[in-house]
């Protein structure tokens, strides 16, 4: 017995885009970053009064809190399912922001955004993927893990000039207020959207797709998937690639104000197309050509732009097109790591546990993203450049490249068995299909 079922892969792409949209408000930091330093430096009686050195600390904290809250939340994720899991997000982002808007303590600001933020990150983040993946064929993985992750990275382009406004209007920690609010609205109605496709749900491929496929079932334990050296070269060039990108982000704002003044926020906001943009693009190219060559593209054209970059900081007439161009490629770079990783993830171990073996394997990120960017704030404040920084990127993306090449020539290591009729695979739906149909298991056992 079979029964027809609509296909709802776009409300679930379009819903977990919206919701990293607001979610990527961590990509805005180094807008909040500048407010800060520039209290710092003015003091007064309701200033910040940090040290200098560790103004990057909330944003580094969160980015391990978020990696590492992935694991948690990606459990959640796989046992209750998306809605609950976002939503939780949603709530956690809001108490962290609402937490510092009454609070210009270090301490408070390393609690509220780099824990409760970073967690609630991880929690949305974790659960608006997976659903979306669910409801399409492995041909388009590529693709939808980049178009759903792309909400995270093109968010600085309405969060970026609209921090600017607030904060100049109203003062950061009233700027943190109303991002509390919004993204508790936001974040948590469009994570109601949010559901996987029923059990035995089969798709029904349409068009020029060939109706005899093999179907994979290379699903994989995060125990068995951790045993295995490919998944920790995996991790290590995430670990490069992600803490590269973060490492300029949580900067890009100050470096371009050099060159832009008050205009630097258009250099974050018009990196954030490029990053976004990298998701997309990289997802598609990733489809056609594999995962591991576009990994290798992007770190060695990543460590070329990190060279380029280096006669420019000491430059006093950097034009303003050189710094954004320049922001709009790095961002295209990393954020192609944010597709191929999910997508790498789903490839090698499957959907069923999907949500954990993520979440391990995003831990690279995380670590990364706080290693780096902590690194570079202390060679900033001891060399007064951040030249070293460049080249300590470079160095490191060009071996993660090399590294990329050392990965099995298999991306995919799949059970294979013949099925005839629909294209089957644990899990997934259709891809431009208006439904699909829901087998009883006992009938497909008996097949």
């Amino acid at each position: 017995m079979t029964e027809t079922v609509k296909n709802r892969g776009w409300t679930m792409t379009f819903a977990g885009l919206g919701i990293n949209l607001a979610l990527g408000i961590l990509y805005a930091w180094s807008m909040f970053k500048s407010a800060i330093e520039s209290s710092i430096k003015a003091g007064g009686p309701d200033a910040f009064t940090w040290d200098l050195a560790k103004v990057n600390d909330p944003y580094s904290v969160c980015c391990l809190v978020f990696a590492f809250a992935m694991i948690l939340a990606g459990k959640c994720q796989d046992k209750f399912g998306p809605r609950a899991t976002a939503c939780t997000g949603g709530l956690l982002v809001g108490l962290g922001l609402t937490w510092i808007s009454q609070s210009t303590s270090y301490t408070a600001w390393v609690l509220g955004f780099g824990v409760l933020v970073g967690a609630g990150m991880g929690f949305g983040y974790s659960a608006s993927t997976p659903p979306g993946l669910k409801w399409f064929p492995a041909s388009k993985t590529g693709v939808i893990a980049g178009l759903i992750v792309a909400g995270f990275g093109v968010a600085p382009v309405y969060i970026a000039p609209l921090s600017g406004y607030l904060i100049k209007s109203m003062g950061i920690s009233q700027a943190m207020l109303v991002y509390a609010i919004t993204f508790v609205v936001v974040v948590c109605g469009l994570s109601m959207f949010l559901e996987n496709p029923p059990a035995g749900y089969v798709p029904v491929e349409t068009g020029n797709v060939t109706i005899k496929k093999k179907a994979a079932h290379n699903d994989v334990h995060w125990k068995d998937a951790i045993k295995t050296a490919d998944f920790w070269k995996l991790w290590a060039i995430y670990f490069v690639g992600a803490g590269a990108g973060l490492m300029i982000i949580s900067s890009v704002a100050g470096l371009a104000k050099k060159s832009m003044g008050e205009y630097a926020f258009l250099a974050v906001a018009i990196m954030a197309i490029g990053n976004a943009g990298g998701r997309v693009i990289a997802g598609i190219l990733s489809d056609k050509i594999g995962r591991y060559q576009t990994i290798m593209a992007v770190h060695l054209f990543q460590a070329v732009l990190m060279l380029f970059c280096i006669p420019l900081l000491g430059s006093q007439h950097t034009n303003a097109v050189t710094i954004v161009l320049l922001a709009t490629l790095i961002g295209f770079n990393y954020g192609a790591n944010l597709a191929l990783f999910p997508a790498i993830a789903k490839d090698l171990w499957g959907i069923k546990s999907y949500g954990v073996n993520y979440g391990i394997l995003f831990t690279a990120w995380g670590v990364g993203g706080f290693v780096l960017s902590k690194v570079s704030q202390m060679l900033k404040i001891t060399t007064g450049s951040m030249t070293s920084s460049f080249v300590i990127a470079a160095i490191l993306l060009c071996s993660s490249g090399v590294l990329t090449m050392t990965l099995g020539s298999k991306e995919v290591k799949v059970k294979e068995e013949e099925l005839e009729g629909a294209f089957f695979h644990p899990g997934l739906g259709l891809t431009m299909a208006d439904g699909g149909e829901k087998i009883n298991p006992e009938e497909e056992r008996k097949s």
